[in-house]
């Protein structure tokens, strides 16, 4: 196992490919864990460097108390950066990875050469609604709200015929309550509009066009804030990458060829 202490926690991290290779982060939805990309990365590019990570509160990382910030999940993705010594790096952030990317890249213009925003935008729901969610799973646990969650990020073809379908409920009823609802809080006090419209770096946008999560017209409004090309991926729900890897793996290997250094 691999793992990076920052900001006084351990996170578990996977650095793949070699070391001089072009640096592609990944930084997974809530609810999930890094293993979110394993159908995506086979089909990506010969030669990069992928490092995943599971942020705080998810997966094999530490998961501290609840609340969380968004400026706190952005520092530890920053300490996986300074960590590992990378630089020019793509990032690709799903769901609060959005927010997150969203944040390194206004923070670390330095680190980020380009941005990949995968269902995912400036801000998600209202501080109302995840203060909601978060008062239910501290009441009931992750698994009380499973099936309406499951409902957003995939169709129901892949809910009804995909084997794989059990793991990922698996993987989302096993998330901390400390993780989930601290991440809640970090997207309720999320608004990155400015900062992201402020943006001047290549940024590409992609959305599942039955994502019940974050619906595509709502990326697409954060895709034309900071000019960013706007794409639908078909028969896919909010975690494209794994309903549809073959269609994420083309947008996201174009895109890499438009902004190769």
């Amino acid at each position: 196992m691999q793992t990076i202490s920052t900001h006084g926690i351990t996170l578990h991290i996977r650095d793949d490919g070699p070391k001089d290779g072009r640096v592609v982060m990944l930084a997974n939805s809530l609810g999930t864990d890094l293993r979110v990309w394993d159908a995506l990365l086979p089909l990506l590019p010969a030669g990069l460097r992928i490092i995943r990570y599971d942020k705080r509160g998810h997966g094999l990382s530490d998961a501290t108390p609840a609340p969380y910030t968004l400026d706190q999940l952005v520092a530890d993705a920053e300490g996986v950066c300074d960590g590992l010594g990378l630089k020019d790096i793509t990032f690709v952030g799903l769901s609060i990875g959005g927010l997150i990317g969203q944040g390194l890249a206004a923070k670390r213009p330095d680190l980020v050469r380009a941005l990949v925003l995968m269902d995912t935008a400036a801000k998600i729901g209202t501080p109302a609604m995840w203060q909601d969610r978060i008062n239910t799973i501290n009441a009931g646990g992750v698994a009380a709200l499973a099936d309406p969650i499951l409902e957003r990020w995939f169709t129901p073809g892949f809910r009804a015929t995909n084997p794989e379908f059990a793991l990922w409920r698996n993987m989302l009823t096993r998330t901390s309550v400390a993780g989930y609802t601290g991440c809640c809080a970090a997207i309720a006090g999320a608004d990155l509009t400015d900062s992201t419209r402020a943006l001047r770096l290549p940024v590409l946008a992609m959305a599942g066009d039955r994502d019940g999560s974050t619906p595509p017209d709502l990326v697409r409004a954060t895709a034309d804030l900071c000019g960013a090309a706007f794409h639908v991926i078909p028969d896919a729900g909010h975690i494209p990458c794994v309903e549809q890897p073959a269609a994420t793996a083309k947008l996201l290997t174009d895109f890499l060829e438009r902004t190769a250094p």
